[in-house]
């Protein structure tokens, strides 16, 4: 089905671009949040990422690949979002919604230290680990999605889990640390 609407608005149909959208606004939206932990941000990234969906869709040339694609917009509006608002914009990764235990108080440290850690990654860190982590896809398709190496997805992939870990790690030691 996505298939046929993706070929009549290459065509021009908008009716079909206007079927497409509802569902691709809301997986669009979820990785530009994640990525820029702003809604208005996310938002913004999100239209801008459509609008250029509806100009360059002629030019797709596997309208198979249309999910992939707009998710490759998506992140270049991200970035594009996080040069117009400057290095003082808190960006951050919203955690992904896990599970409630007992004990919630928890849950929300631990986010905030993943928000904390996130804050330190440029924006090409975050969406690596946002594609990979949080859409589920594979680092060669991450590699193909942002037209980079596949190597330097997982080089990006690899400092931005470390620097995440040693934020972790640093939080865990204050405690011990403040303790005589």
């Amino acid at each position: 089905m996505e298939f046929e609407l993706v070929r009549r608005a290459q065509g021009g149909d908008e009716e079909a671009f206007a079927a497409l959208v509802p569902a691709a606004t809301d997986r669009l939206m979820g990785v530009a949040y994640r990525i820029l932990h702003d809604a208005s941000l996310a938002e913004d990234a999100t239209q801008q990422a459509l609008l250029e969906a509806w100009r360059n869709l002629p030019k797709l040339r596997d309208p198979g690949r249309f999910e992939a694609w707009t998710y490759r917009l998506v992140v270049h509006a991200c970035y594009a979002e996080a040069r117009r608002n400057g290095p003082w914009r808190r960006l951050r990764l919203l955690a992904a919604t896990e599970p409630r235990g007992r004990d919630e108080s928890t849950d929300v440290v631990n986010r905030d230290r993943i928000a904390r850690g996130f804050r330190g990654l440029s924006t090409q860190h975050r969406a690596v680990l946002v594609l990979h982590h949080y859409v589920g896809m594979p680092l060669t398709e991450v590699a193909t999605l942002l037209d980079l190496p596949v190597g330097t997805v997982r080089s990006r992939l690899h400092y931005a889990s470390r620097a995440l870990r040693s934020v972790i790690e640093r939080d865990d030691a204050l405690p011990a640390q403040g303790v005589t």
